[in-house]
């Protein structure tokens, strides 16, 4: 197994102030990379939407070894989709091997995090929000 080296410090904050999300598609292509050692963070969206004060999503790619942050909580819901390579999430205490088609959710303030394992990159989608207040709930 690949050394793990010392995670990065790559946190995505959701950014509540700016402009609500538009429709559409945005493709890999039109995004930069935040780059720290072995881990590439790519954020496809950040910001309100009609029914959400807050929501941020987006991929990442980890090397061998790398995570893109020590274990960490915040007050948003989260849910991550493992799309390629292996490796182990924390999630709340519990540490589970993952791969391809893997997902977690973690409720806010759930201690979570993830690190690649395996012996090529490891790919994840994830997605974080937090809900509008005052809206009706159907």
């Amino acid at each position: 197994m690949a050394a793990m080296s010392e995670p990065t410090d790559i946190v995505i904050d959701v950014d509540r102030s700016a402009a609500t999300l538009p429709d559409g598609v945005i493709g890999l292509g039109s995004i930069s990379a935040d780059v720290q050692d072995g881990c590439r963070v790519f954020v496809h969206y950040n910001g309100p939407t009609d029914q959400l004060s807050g929501m941020c999503a987006g991929m990442a790619v980890l090397d061998p070894g790398a995570s893109p942050h020590p274990p960490h909580r915040h007050p948003e819901e989260e849910i991550l989709v493992i799309a390629g390579g292996t490796g182990e999430i924390d999630c709340d205490g519990t540490v589970t091997q993952v791969g391809p088609g893997s997902m977690m959710f973690c409720a806010g303030g759930v201690l979570h995090g993830i690190v690649n394992t395996g012996p090529v990159p490891l790919t994840f989608y994830w997605s974080k929000w937090s809900a509008r207040p005052g809206l009706p709930t159907p």
